[in-house]
């Protein structure tokens, strides 16, 4: 099964075939929405609201590992997670994706692992997005004509409030491309779960290290609902070319964990 985090409009009947929904309760707790359930051209699909279906959970708050364990238990192999992103270079324009291979940790207040008590995991995440999956939403990207970025590195922070000028200009200079507030520990616990993650960032505003502008919600979310279609179109024609065999993404927890030695 393929998950999708964010929404997007894809829970929408007309293109969720056989949509049904599901609420769950997982032993974290409860994920930030109920899961609905479908197919795409054939292929299984979960999809979940990150911010809850109202958009009435701030970053911080998101139960993410409720979120990902229940993907988990529902079969998910491998994640799409849409995300808006204010963009840290000239290059980069509201409106754009950017695929991204890297990112850079600034949260602060968040639970970024499942083992917090009698084991412990150092899971790798040298590369922490799935290559296979950025590849091919690359290649549809290229067909569909849609302008982006095949690599770029996210910079996660707190949140909720955006960052000051002088944040945004020091993310530019240890190498940020974009910036959002949901990327960690999000891809984190994709990867102790065994799954592929891969974000999809879009671009919405220059944050605020340009001079000549500022960030507001109102101008993200405007950018942000302009371009769904685009986001929709990519999805559609990038999730019939997903292999659901194992990738190595999903083998890294298996070498990762260190269980407590008996006394």
């Amino acid at each position: 099964m393929i998950g999708i985090i964010g929404g997007s409009g894809l829970e929408d009947p007309k293109f969720l075939k056989g949509a049904e929904e599901k609420s769950l309760e997982t032993k974290f707790g409860k994920p930030s929405s109920p899961i609905v359930v479908g197919e795409i051209v054939g292929k299984k699909i979960a999809i979940l609201s990150r911010h809850g279906r109202k958009h009435d959970i701030m970053p911080t708050n998101v139960n993410n590992r409720a979120n990902i364990w229940a993907l988990k238990e529902l079969g998910v192999k491998k994640v799409l997670a849409t995300t808006a992103c204010g963009s840290l270079r000239e290059e980069i324009i509201p409106g754009e994706m950017v695929f991204a291979d890297q990112f850079i940790d600034r949260t602060s207040k968040r639970s970024s692992t499942f083992f917090d008590k009698e084991e412990v995991c150092h899971i790798p995440m040298a590369d922490p997005f799935c290559e296979k999956t950025r590849g091919k939403l690359v290649e549809t990207a290229k067909n569909l004509g849609l302008k982006h970025h095949e690599k770029g590195t996210i910079v996660t922070i707190e949140g909720p409030r955006f960052s000051t000028r002088a944040e945004s200009n020091m993310f530019r200079t240890i190498g940020g491309d974009v910036v959002n507030m949901s990327t960690v520990p999000e891809s984190v616990l994709a990867r102790e779960a065994g799954m592929c993650y891969q974000p999809i960032a879009l671009a919405t505003d220059y944050d605020c290290w340009k001079l000549e502008d500022r960030v507001d919600i109102g101008s993200v979310l405007e950018v942000f609902k302009k371009n769904v279609e685009n986001v929709k179109k990519l999805l559609l024609e990038t999730i019939p070319k997903l292999e659901l065999g194992e990738c190595e993404c999903q083998k890294h927890i298996d070498t990762a964990i260190i269980r407590a030695k008996e006394d």
